[in-house]
């Protein structure tokens, strides 16, 4: 019998243990990669196969296995003592070199990445100008994936994540206190069991992109999806910041039309007011 397709996800957060456990699902050999060992222990009992390490540290990331794909899913922790650069380029850069064989390697990188676009349509081809450091540090990211591992790799530049447990401002709507964002603004978001589903659809691919944008396609007014999201919650309606500045990149229509033509996908949540009613039903 042919083994099954192995896989490494590396950050097991709330994308990366989600596309951990799709592979899984589908028979993959699954690991992943995490600097907690209680997560350890979590992933072993799901039947995922942990590494304890930590990409910030060059002593930790050793012996990993060969795989078919690596998925690049590591998150930011200001807690860590470390920088943007110091995980999303300088980490990922030691496991890139770590990793025995010719992977495909999956990075997320985000939207952010482009700067305040005054609701202008963003595709793969507008040029990338961030004017926040998360979003500079993820841009040399992808600029040095496609260094070390030339036609290998694809950044995968996600919208706002939603889903279960993560609902964009709801603490601030049940407690009355004003959205720090222009109510007219553009809102671009992508369920995360669709964005999950997009990483393995990406991987499994003959040939990907280098890049390709992700969103369900469909941007919002955030006027119109927080007032969706008070009533659906429960929550007095919106208020919001007039005064909030408009520096971090926040008005942009996401457009993924590339990545639908490409790829066999079909949205489970085709766009986020079904994917919020579904989770708040």
């Amino acid at each position: 019998m042919t083994p099954p397709p192995r896989r490494l996800v590396i950050g097991c957060g709330y994308l990366g243990l989600r596309t951990a456990r799709r592979w899984l699902a589908a028979g993959d050999r699954v690991w992943g990669m995490t600097r907690s060992v209680t997560r350890a222990a979590e992933l072993a009992a799901a039947g995922i196969e942990p590494i304890v390490a930590d990409v910030t540290k060059p002593d930790t990331i050793r012996d990993l296995p060969d795989v078919a794909t690596m998925f690049w899913a590591v998150g930011f922790d200001r807690s860590a003592g470390t920088t943007h650069h110091d995980v999303h380029v300088s980490g990922l850069a030691r496991a890139i070199d770590s990793l025995p064989g010719r992977p495909r390697i999956i990075l997320s990188s985000s939207t952010g990445v482009w700067g305040n676009d005054d609701g202008a349509v963003v595709t793969e081809a507008t040029p990338a100008t961030p004017t926040r450091e998360a979003g500079k540090v993820l841009l040399e990211a992808e600029a040095m994936l496609h260094s070390l591992a030339p036609g290998r790799g694809t950044a995968l530049r996600f919208a706002g994540l939603y889903g279960p447990d993560r609902l964009p401002r709801l603490d601030d709507l049940k407690a009355g206190r004003p959205i720090a964002a222009d109510p007219e603004s553009w809102l671009n978001l992508i369920h995360v069991d669709d964005a999950a589903n997009i990483v393995c659809t990406v991987s499994a691919a003959a040939s990907p992109r280098p890049l390709y944008v992700v969103s369900d396609g469909v941007p919002v007014r955030r006027r119109d999806w927080y007032a969706h999201l008070a009533k659906r919650s429960g929550s007095p309606p919106p208020t919001w910041d007039p005064s909030a500045p408009r520096t971090r990149g926040a008005d942009k229509r996401i457009d993924p039309s590339l990545l639908f033509s490409d790829m066999p996908i079909a949205l489970a949540y085709p766009d986020s007011f079904r994917g919020l009613d579904a989770i708040l039903q």
